[in-house]
């Protein structure tokens, strides 16, 4: 029995030695698999990246660039080629193997992709092309020209050298014949170095005195000439010029400015976005690239505006022209493209100095104007005064738009010089009282003028409402002055006396006021109708009369109220002819009959 045991421990401790073996094996094994696992994983990796399949070779030799297989294998292409590049750079031995097929292929490519483009940039030169279209269908392969970048940088660098000569070429061509079309459909008659706001009427054969001619472009005068920077106009098609030629239309400056430079705006905006995604640039980089396209195109423009600018003299037009760059630069740069930034600040840098020049031409005519060699002169609104005040409420009402503190100051500068020309015509008029008409119509005028455009806050606006005040409220002090001056003399008097506690004086004036108490009743009536009609008579704006005449019947009432208070004092309370005054209300009932109606 002990035996049999022993026996069976014996195999117990084999069987014990025999799954311990058996473990050992299969630990080896596992990690055995594990490693080639590993291996073929990376040897796979590694083949997938080297070996080159006969698709690829067939498509990339055979397959016309603008299939979609073609493009798909040159992707591989370029994977396949960073990492045999990758692995060479490890010195991995079976890269050798492939790199003269994947040579061939990329020569292959490189080739097919240059003609392709190539025949795309020559394709622009074509006369009458579209070049976005082209432009578009490169867009579809930009991979073509990253290929290229990545595996042959000189023949990248010569299509973006053909590209930047045909296009600068192609862009300067277009706007050159664009521009000299344009002016061909200018206003014939446009404004000259005599057309200055203090030049007399006689002195110019009829400029301003014939506003009805055809196509006349008026000097000083905004008309409907300020649509072209509201919404709808700013941003609408551009000027086709033979289609204007043909039915006869013509156009101011300004509206071929703005046509010239949507165009220029447009192409430049979509340009920059073609050059920046095609070629990959940004930055600075991307600025550079676009100067070189349209470079040229700008400084040819330039040229343009400086040949022009420095002969012209309507201030209208340049100072439009400067609003048309100041939205197409906010346009710009709410589409956040810098590209044109530096080109509108030179073109403000030529028409700034030119808009002052001119102004500053008017002030100095305005300055030098004698009013002796004026004509004949007659208290309604004087020419210049209509001109100026035309002129101040056009660039006002432009100004409002994109408020600037230059052409403030300007324009103070010139309504300080209209003021003194007024202040020197009316000097001209022998009566006190038709020097004030003559200033009140014209005052009146401008102010009218004025507010149909600027903002009633206006600087310009608020000076001459002050002006108008106190000049009406002397006139009505001089047309009551004939038929009514005893009696107010009187009242001023009788009131500096009551003031000084010095009544007793008037004692001795009771016939003196007799004789004014009965004078006005007998009188005021016919006094009154030929004040009225005197004023109707002498004011060009009857909204302006029938005003100056309620001031004036005001102005009357509370005097004669005056008048009433005076002779209830003491030393005149009871003189008989207060019974004979009209009463106040009865007066202003009489009076309200005589106010004009509208």
């Amino acid at each position: 029995m002990e035996q049999m045991l022993s026996a069976f421990q014996c195999d117990l401790s084999s069987i014990s030695s025999e799954i311990r073996t058996l473990q050992e094996q299969s630990v080896a094994m596992n990690l055995r698999l594990k490693n080639r696992r590993a291996v073929r994983r990376q040897l796979g990796q590694l083949l997938d990246e080297l070996v080159v399949p006969a698709a690829m070779i067939s498509t990339i030799l055979e397959a016309p660039v603008t299939e979609p297989e073609f493009l798909e294998q040159l992707q591989e292409l370029n994977g396949k080629i960073n990492s045999v590049k990758e692995q060479a750079f490890r010195e991995t031995v079976a890269c050798a193997d492939v790199q003269h097929v994947l040579e061939k292929l990329k020569i292959k490519a490189v080739t097919k992709i240059r003609e392709f483009v190539l025949q795309k940039i020559y394709s622009f030169r074509k006369p009458m092309t579209n070049y976005q279209i082209p432009q578009n269908a490169l867009l579809k392969y930009r991979f073509f020209y990253q290929f290229l970048l990545g595996n042959e940088r000189v023949v990248a660098q010569e299509l973006r050298e053909q590209y930047v000569d045909t296009m600068s070429k192609i862009y300067l061509s277009y706007f050159k014949s664009y521009t000299s079309r344009l002016m061909k459909i200018q206003y014939e008659e446009v404004a000259e170095k005599d057309d200055l706001m203090g030049v007399e009427d006689t002195a110019k054969k009829g400029f301003f005195s014939k506003p009805s001619l055809k196509n006349r472009n008026t000097v000083f005068t905004l008309g409907n000439r300020g649509s072209v920077i509201g919404a709808a106009e700013l941003e609408g098609p551009i000027i086709v010029p033979h289609a204007a030629q043909k039915s006869d239309v013509r156009y101011p400056f300004e509206s071929l400015f703005r046509s010239q430079h949507y165009a220029l705006l447009d192409n430049s905006c979509r340009e920059y976005l073609f050059l920046c995604d095609f070629f990959m640039v940004t930055g600075p980089s991307a600025q550079d690239l676009f100067n070189a396209v349209m470079g040229k195109t700008l400084a040819m423009f330039l040229k343009h505006m400086e040949a022009y600018v420095c002969d012209c003299y309507d201030s209208i037009a340049v100072f439009l022209c400067i609003h048309i760059v100041l939205r197409f630069k906010a346009i710009m740069a709410k589409r956040n493209i810098p590209a044109v930034d530096k080109y509108w600040d030179t073109l403000l840098e030529i028409l700034w100095p030119r808009f002052e020049h001119i102004l500053e031409l008017n002030i100095q005519s305005i300055q030098s104007t004698d009013p002796q060699k004026l004509g004949f002169l007659d208290t309604r609104p004087h020419y210049i005064t209509r001109r100026y005040a035309e002129f101040s409420s056009a660039i006002v009402s432009i100004n409002q738009t994109f408020p600037n503190e230059k052409t403030h100051a300007l324009l103070g500068q010139l309504q300080v010089e209209v003021e003194n020309f007024v202040l020197r015509v009316a000097a001209e008029f022998s009566s006190r009282k038709e020097q004030l008409i003559f200033l009140i119509n014209n005052y009146d005028m401008m102010l009218g003028v004025l507010m149909e455009r600027a903002v009633e806050e206006s600087k310009e606006v608020e000076g001459f409402q002050q002006l108008l005040s106190a000049r009406t409220q002397e006139f009505i002090e001089e047309i009551l002055s004939p038929p009514f001056g005893g009696m107010i003399a009187f009242v001023k008097e009788a009131e500096a006396l009551l003031e000084k506690g010095q009544l007793e004086r008037l004692r001795g004036e009771e016939a003196r006021v007799t004789q004014l108490a009965r004078g006005f009743s007998s009188t005021w009536k016919a006094s009154v109708e030929s004040l009225s009609q005197d004023v109707m008579r002498s004011f060009s704006n009857f909204k302006n009369g029938t005003g100056i005449i309620q001031g004036a019947l005001t102005q009357l009432i509370q005097y004669y109220h005056r008048f009433h208070k005076v002779l209830a004092q003491p030393p005149l309370r009871s003189l008989p002819a207060r019974a004979e005054l009209i009463n106040i209300h009865h007066l202003m009932v009489e009076l309200k009959k005589h106010k004009p109606n509208f």
